[in-house]
């Protein structure tokens, strides 16, 4: 089947022909239908810290949607042909196993969620990980409650939908976005302002800030802008190290934490949310063939929204 593999940092994604997977205990193999492809695929390639945690070569893409095409022995609660999307922690997909960038991927029973009906698959596999990080940093880790001051860095496939998830949640947003042809989009999701720094908002006194973005100083920013004793929350990983004022961070009381990814629960928040219409990601569709080419589109900052593959079997 096809499938692109990863073998190494400073290499390109290489197109390969593998076996397909068989269906074994406890997992399904899965037709995917729609890969998302992610700013973690371009770091892999650019710095060597990411294979810590990966296998190599390994078929890269944690973001899988798609419709069950084998059940293993022991699965009882799902069957061939359901619509189901992925929950990429489970088994680290596309790090530690193999994961969307292929025509079958074999899956956890544990890790799978059902798809509503008025969801596509783009949308779903969008929700796997660009949903389910966003929704986790912004009402998990970020506790963002009604009424707060939300302050989002970065409106891009993360950050339209936690922006979007904030104000769903009569959260005030605010969207610092370098962006301008996006600020309109950004003032639809509810944002009460839009500036290309966050530091513009200092005077807002936000409770929360999530970091989308995490290119160094948007985390130093968020944390010299924060309100005292707020909370800042880093999930971008734009570069993986940052040099931050901690005269700011100790006087202002200020609340640092990181957020990964999220649970089942919140990949079927967001899908709800999208069901509802809601929630309306902008997702930018490419081919299977394409997917090297969609990486540097990625890298040069040239894809608005979520960009994911769309594959055919």
């Amino acid at each position: 089947m096809k499938a692109w593999h990863f073998n190494g940092t400073h290499k390109p994604f290489e197109r390969v022909d593998i076996p397909e997977p068989n269906a074994e205990a406890g997992k399904v193999v899965i037709d995917v239908k729609a890969a998302g492809l992610c700013h973690s695929d371009v770091g892999i390639l650019e710095d060597e810290k990411w294979l810590a945690n990966m296998i190599v070569p390994v078929v890269p893409g944690h973001e899988t949607a798609g419709v069950i095409s084998a059940v293993g022995e022991g699965v009882s609660d799902w069957n061939v042909g359901d619509r189901v999307a992925v929950w990429p922690m489970a088994e680290l997909m596309g790090y530690m196993v193999n994961g969307a960038w292929e025509e079958k991927s074999l899956v956890s029973a544990d890790a799978l969620i059902a798809i509503p009906d008025d969801v596509t698959f783009e949308q779903a596999a969008a929700a796997t990980d660009a949903g389910m990080t966003s929704h986790g940093a912004v009402m998990g880790t970020g506790e963002v409650k009604a009424g707060m001051k939300v302050g989002i860095i970065g409106f891009g496939g993360l950050g339209q939908i936690g922006a979007r998830v904030a104000h769903l949640n009569n959260a005030e947003v605010y969207i610092a976005e370098v962006n301008e042809a996006v600020w309109d989009a950004a003032k639809e999701s509810g944002a009460v302002k839009v500036a290309k720094s966050i530091k513009e908002f200092k005077e807002d006194e936000l409770d929360v800030i999530v970091d989308f973005a995490g290119f160094g100083t948007t985390t130093a920013d968020a944390i010299e802008t924060v309100r005292f004793n707020g909370r800042v929350v880093q999930v971008g990983m734009g570069k993986l190290e940052s040099a931050i004022n901690t005269y700011a961070l100790i006087m202002g009381k200020v609340q640092l934490h990181g957020s990964m990814g999220g649970s089942k629960e919140d990949i079927a928040e967001v899908m709800k949310w999208i069901a509802s219409g809601d929630l309306s990601p902008t997702i930018s569709t490419i081919g299977f063939e394409d997917i090297a080419d969609g990486i540097g589109k990625l890298e040069r900052g040239e894809v608005r929204g979520r960009l994911v593959a769309q594959i055919e079997s």
